[in-house]
């Protein structure tokens, strides 16, 4: 068990998150083969995540890396099944863990394209900011993105995050160019107070659309 201040989370337990539409259970490395279909057929996943997983050589690396950061105390990833078409569709992590500001950054996330706008990703989010903020006691968990994956922030902006700023020059994307990052967060107190009974009616209504 390691403890980052009050934040508590044993890296060698394997935790489940689910509910009834999804399940994130922790990344292996056999996981390829379920993951390997998104990788060689959608190409355009891989434009704004940093480290593409384009390609089964660049998935068995990418895979292969985060599972050493866990081993290192460093990410936490799992991968996502969809309950409905029981299939894998994707994956995300824990990662950033700050003992010293009791934090954690959510992010390095992707689906395949057959679930965009089908409520994964709202599941997904709100099953892991539940553990974070209610599990890990957290005080803030923080997001980032290309400043032009509109997409992604969006669907960051969906679930209640806030915009806090923008970083220049930043880092590289993939192809070696220049690139601005946004960063946003949700805190504890804004999760408890409005976030979390919000994200959970946004869930029932998609459920029932």
């Amino acid at each position: 068990m390691s403890n980052y201040n009050n934040m508590q989370i044993d890296f060698k337990e394997d935790y489940i998150l689910e509910n009834e539409f999804v399940k994130l259970r922790p990344l292996e490395l056999s996981d390829y083969e379920h993951l390997l279909e998104y990788s060689i057929n959608q190409p355009e996943l891989w434009k704004y995540n940093s480290g593409g997983a384009n390609g089964e050589e660049n998935l068995i690396k990418y895979i292969s890396n985060t599972i050493e950061q866990r081993k290192n105390e460093n990410e936490y990833p799992f991968i996502v099944f969809d309950k409905l078409r029981n299939k894998f569709v994707g994956s995300t992590r824990f990662y950033r863990f700050s003992q010293l500001n009791n934090t954690v950054d959510l992010g390095y996330t992707w689906y395949g394209k057959e679930t965009h706008g089908n409520g994964i990703n709202k599941n997904c989010k709100y099953l892991m900011l539940e553990f974070a903020f209610e599990k890990m006691d957290v005080e803030r968990v923080g997001f980032g993105a290309n400043n032009l994956n509109y997409r992604s922030i969006n669907a960051m902006k969906s679930i209640g995050c806030i915009i806090e700023g923008v970083l220049r020059n930043f880092s590289l994307d993939n192809d070696g160019n220049r690139i601005d990052a946004i960063i946003l967060s949700i805190l504890k107190i804004e999760w408890f107070e409005n976030i979390k009974e919000d994200l959970k009616l946004k869930i029932k209504k998609h459920s029932q659309n």
